[in-house]
């Protein structure tokens, strides 16, 4: 497959890296030369690498090396509280940086800049196979009969809670109740045909047949379509966006807020957005994204453009809400529809 990925599990990534050298505290150093460890969700590993190459180029970013982890961000989050080594993480949602503030890793200012601690945004949209054969325009045409749905399991991804958010919208944030978002939510999660681990196994699973409908960040379809993957996508009338969040711990090399720095600056958000992610500055150049569906118009805007602030109050009250672990909406509805692992 063309389209490959590097998902480990998180107890695996611990025991690997706690066997590398790194001395001299979270950031390895030798002579002249640091070498950052940055931990991440799956979905932006080529964006990151892409910013670590332009970084490179310039005179802060010279010579500076990187170990790099991916995988499903709750996992990620949950592998450097265990005692995975990071500078610098990059996670699907702002509760999985929340639990580094709680475990004293990460100064508890760390979303208070102009970016409130976001580095990366997308939406999440609905891709289909190429040439959409089933019909898929929107959010209820999934849960009708005899439609394959392949979305991760909020339990270890946060594109899986990004993308429940979404479809809770779809009715919550157009004049539904409570409850009528329940019970389509409940009807989605019975057309779901695979709970992949994180967002890029959802994606591989999707590309190797699994489903009719993969419910993803647009990046990631993007990304995939500039792999040489045939699939296309529907940005829903209603989609919500998503904000990832960047943070430097306590203990990381000087040079990981210089990274940070790079990351927020145009040049950086130049790098995600020509790997499909939405820029979250003013004065991005986003011409020449490949793998658009309209490349002269990479970043449509949706109709209603939901937000976590505006429609969900807060990732405290939300995370309680949908995805705690014994009363979240969201987990009661996958348990009673037997597929989760």
């Amino acid at each position: 497959m063309k389209y490959r990925i590097r998902a480990t599990a998180a107890l695996t990534i611990v025991a690997g890296l706690l066997l590398s050298a790194c001395a001299g505290g979270s950031a390895a150093s030798s002579g002249d030369v640091v070498t950052l460890n940055i931990v991440g969700y799956a979905v932006p590993e080529a964006a990151n690498k892409a910013i670590a190459a332009e970084w490179n180029k310039t005179p802060a970013g010279k010579g500076v090396k990187f170990q790099t982890s991916y995988g499903a961000s709750g996992d990620q989050s949950r592998a450097v509280v265990a005692g995975l080594k990071a500078d610098y993480v990059h996670f699907s949602v702002s509760s999985d940086v929340t639990r580094l503030v709680d475990a004293g890793l990460v100064d508890q200012s760390w979303a208070g800049g102009s970016n409130k601690g976001i580095v990366s945004s997308s939406v999440v949209v609905l891709a289909v196979r190429k040439g959409n054969p089933k019909n898929i325009k929107g959010w209820d045409d999934l849960i009708k009969p005899g439609i394959g749905i392949v979305t991760p399991n909020p339990a270890s991804s946060g594109a899986a809670r990004w993308n429940a958010l979404a479809a809770w919208g779809h009715i919550a944030a157009n004049g539904g109740t409570d409850a009528q978002a329940t019970e389509y939510l409940t009807k989605l999660f019975a057309n779901v045909v695979s709970l992949p681990n994180s967002g890029r196994d959802a994606t591989t699973a999707f590309l190797g047949g699994t489903g009719d409908v993969l419910l993803a960040y647009e990046n990631e379809t993007i990304l995939a379509r500039q792999s040489g993957e045939e699939l296309d996508w529907v940005l829903p009338d209603t989609t919500i966006l998503i904000e990832n969040p960047g943070a430097v711990l306590k203990n990381a090399n000087p040079k990981a807020k210089e990274w940070l720095d790079f990351v927020l600056s145009k040049d950086g958000q130049r790098q995600f957005a020509l790997k499909g992610f939405r820029p979250i500055i003013e004065g991005v150049d986003t011409t020449g994204v490949k793998g658009a569906i309209d490349e002269s118009s990479p970043f449509p805007a949706p109709k209603k453009l939901l937000t976590v602030t505006k429609d969900f109050e807060s990732w405290k009250a939300l995370s309680k809400k949908f995805f705690d672990e014994k009363e979240g909406i969201v987990v009661k509805i996958i348990a009673a529809s037997g597929k989760a692992k």
